[in-house]
């Protein structure tokens, strides 16, 4: 008789986490830094406005 070579299937946990981590890295590094300098032109912009009534 021949043999029949059976193979485990490989575990896709490792790809899953893999493809999450790489998610939170590039919304930590693209999306969050956007958010941070939005708020300061925020602080900004509200800055220079009460700047600009103080000088009445």
């Amino acid at each position: 008789m021949a043999e029949i070579k059976i193979e485990k299937k490989k575990p896709i946990w490792p790809w899953i986490v893999a493809i999450l981590l790489i998610s939170a890295l590039v919304y930590y590094v693209f999306l969050k830094d956007d958010q941070v300098r939005n708020e300061n032109r925020m602080e900004i912009e509200n800055n220079s406005s009460v700047d600009s009534t103080a000088n009445y």
